[in-house]
């Protein structure tokens, strides 16, 4: 009987305590339910927005570290400065809106119980994650860059200096340019990253620029002074490159109004020979060939003389090849009779040169031109070597053609004579040119010119010089005077490339 009642009495200690731990359990349970619910009113654990952990927070919290995150300026190396921008001034704006919504809608569609289920049993899901949503305005970055960065911290590139006192160039500094395309992609890489935000902005270099023309005057005027040179000179430069000129006359320290009329000696033999390749055509008869070599080359009278009778006519030669040259638009260049001794004047010219009051030169009343009337007439010579193009085409259709410039190029390049204006320029360089002066009746050379196309590495221009000296041209420091003065307008293009 003691043993029915004590086996009994055990049963409902075990009943009882079932129903405890039943109980319990449902207390518990219910605990993590209004525990989980609560939860299920943030974002779950594990989700992130942006990159940004989110989980347990609600909109208002959520929204709050982003816009914290998100709003750390971004740091900006530039130049060795260290600058911070505010995301806002580049015109980034988070979509809150958008991000937050959409964190919302995974929230409530996530299975009640089975979400419930696994916050019971700590399991943490996998992370959930929002991409970040946000407005970046290029053209405000842009802007930014260019007016507060740019123009603040970029460096214009210095011009090369003449060094006083010779021909040489102290060469310029690099300048520096802000990269803005580059930067527009790596700041708005950093913008988007909360963790990122440091950029290094790149820059591109740019090479020092040539000095001014001006001063290039400037420095040939000094070499005139230092050389004591108390005559006429003057000088035309053409950049063949931009068009750039360079046109001035000076004496004895005084600027003078250019486009004076020189002698022009034998470099008028350019227009001869333009006028003789226009009549020609495409295969002229080994005659005429090396009458032109014989004229350009050796600088020969009697070929020049022979040209203009068989091909242009027989007496009236150089008044055709004064009439091509006033076609061209030089009305300041002429021959006026053939270059043998005592040939007649054919006709007398006045040209807007020769009438002027105030300079003169005395030029010989049988051949004359101006610096830049022969430079512009090679530059004609060389637009139609390069492209077929140029006055010639437009004046002479069809009757000069490229090839036939490209050989007036290569007669002009066979003129090595070593002075000059060739003096003044490296072995190597090709010069197309022709050169002339004479012995006048006092037995004494007063004029000197030379005109030619310089192809040079850094570039192709066109340099003309003529000087005058009333009382005697004495040939050796006239010769390197020029040469001087070609030799500073050649490192001023390329003694500063390198």
């Amino acid at each position: 009987m003691r043993r029915i009642n004590s086996r009994g009495g055990f049963l409902v200690f075990i009943r009882w305590a079932s129903i405890g731990f039943i109980f319990i359990a449902v207390l518990i349970s219910v605990i993590e339910l209004v525990r989980y619910s609560r939860i299920r009113s943030a974002f779950p654990i594990g989700m992130e927005i942006a990159d940004i952990p989110v989980g347990g927070l609600d909109q208002e919290e959520a929204a709050e570290r982003l816009i914290q995150s998100y709003g750390v300026p971004i740091e900006i190396h530039y130049q060795g400065s260290i600058i911070q921008i505010k995301p806002a001034q580049l015109g980034f704006e988070l979509d809150l809106t958008s991000m937050l919504t959409a964190a919302d809608l995974q929230r409530v569609n996530q299975p009640f119980w089975n979400a419930f289920w696994n916050f019971l049993w700590n399991r943490t899901p996998a992370p959930t994650e929002i991409p970040l949503s946000a407005n970046v305005s290029e053209a405000r970055m842009r802007v930014y860059l260019q007016d507060e960065i740019a123009a603040r911290y970029d460096k214009l590139p210095t011009a090369a200096q003449p060094i006083p006192g010779t021909t040489d160039f102290k060469p310029g500094d690099e300048g520096t340019t802000l990269d803005i395309d580059r930067a527009v992609v790596l700041i708005g890489d950093a913008l988007r990253s909360p963790v990122s935000r440091t950029v290094n902005l790149t820059y591109l270099s740019s090479k020092p620029s040539r000095p001014s023309f001006q001063n290039l005057q400037i420095m040939l005027q000094q070499i005139i002074d230092n050389e004591e040179f108390t005559g006429l000179t003057e000088i035309f430069l053409l950049d063949l490159q931009n068009g750039q000129e360079l046109h001035f006359a000076y004496q004895a320290g005084e600027q003078v109004t250019p486009d004076i009329a020189f002698t022009a000696a034998s470099t008028i033999k350019i227009p001869v020979m333009v006028s003789v390749f226009r009549r020609i055509g495409e295969l002229p008869d080994e005659e005429i060939t090396s009458l032109i070599e014989l004229m350009i080359e050796r600088s020969e009278n009697d070929p020049a003389d022979q040209l203009m009778e068989t091909v242009l006519d027989s007496t009236l030669g150089p008044l055709i090849v004064t009439d091509d040259m006033k076609q061209l638009g030089l009305e300041n260049t002429f021959l006026a009779g053939h270059f043998y001794m005592q040939a007649p004047l054919l006709q007398r010219f006045e040209t807007p040169a020769n009438t002027r009051t105030d300079i003169s030169t005395d030029p010989d009343v049988y051949n004359q031109t101006t610096p830049a009337e022969m430079g512009m007439l090679l530059e004609d010579i060389y637009q139609c070597a390069e492209s077929g193009g140029g006055t010639f085409a437009a004046v002479f259709p069809g009757e000069i053609t490229q090839s036939e410039c490209q050989r007036m190029v290569s007669y002009l390049s066979l003129n090595r004579i070593g002075v000059l204006i060739q003096a003044g320029m490296p072995d190597g360089n090709r010069l197309a040119h022709k050169h002339g002066w004479i012995t006048e009746t006092d037995g004494l050379i007063h004029t000197i010119g030379d005109a030619g196309i310089a192809y040079t590495p850094a570039a192709d221009y066109i340099l003309t010089i003529f000087m005058h000296d009333p009382e005697q041209l004495v040939w050796e420091p006239a010769n390197l005077l020029m040469a001087k003065l070609s030799m500073a307008v050649y490192n001023f293009y390329n003694q500063i490339e390198q």
